[in-house]
C-alpha cells in the first residue's frame, strides 16, 4: 500500500483492515448461498469473482494493525442474531458488503486513490447482483 504523506495511520489501517474482512466475509455467505442453496452458477461465479477483486497488496502489513480486542462493538446485538429466512440472510450480507466497499473505496482516497475506484466497482456490481437476485429469489 503506498501512502500520501509520510505519517502511518495505525487507525486508518485498522479501519481498512476489518472493513476488508466485512466485504469478504459478506461476498462469501451470499457466493456459498447462491452455490449450494440455488445452485446459480452465474450468480456464484461473478460473486466469486468480487472477493478476489477485494484485495490488497501486503495484506500482512494490515494484520499488524489488527487490533479485535479494544473493538468497542464486537459483541453481538440482537438484531443481527435475526433471519427471518434465506432471503433476509442474503439481504442482510448484501448490506454488510455494500457498507464495507463502500468504507474501502472512502478510506483508499487517503492513502491510494486509485485502489478507491475497485471497491467502487464492487460497490456497484454488488447492487445489481442485489437486485437480480433477490428479484429471482420469489
Amino acid at each position: 500500500m503506498e501512502e500520501k504523506s509520510s505519517n502511518l495511520q495505525p487507525k486508518l489501517f485498522r479501519l481498512i483492515d476489518a472493513n476488508l474482512n466485512r466485504l469478504k466475509e459478506g461476498i462469501r455467505v451470499i457466493e456459498d448461498i447462491n452455490r449450494y442453496l440455488y445452485d446459480n452458477k452465474n450468480i456464484a461465479s461473478k460473486l466469486k469473482s468480487l472477493r478476489h477483486m477485494a484485495k490488497v497488496d501486503n495484506y500482512t502489513q494490515l494484520l499488524s494493525f489488527r487490533d479485535i480486542q479494544n473493538d468497542v462493538l464486537k459483541a453481538t446485538i440482537e438484531s443481527e442474531m435475526e433471519r427471518e429466512d434465506i432471503e433476509g440472510l442474503l439481504l442482510a450480507n448484501y448490506k454488510r458488503a455494500q457498507e464495507a466497499a463502500r468504507v474501502l473505496e472512502e478510506s483508499f482516497k487517503v492513502i491510494e486513490p486509485k485502489k478507491s475506484d475497485t471497491f467502487k466497482t464492487i460497490r456497484y456490481e454488488l447492487y445489481a447482483l442485489e437486485q437480480k437476485n433477490l428479484s429471482s429469489v420469489e
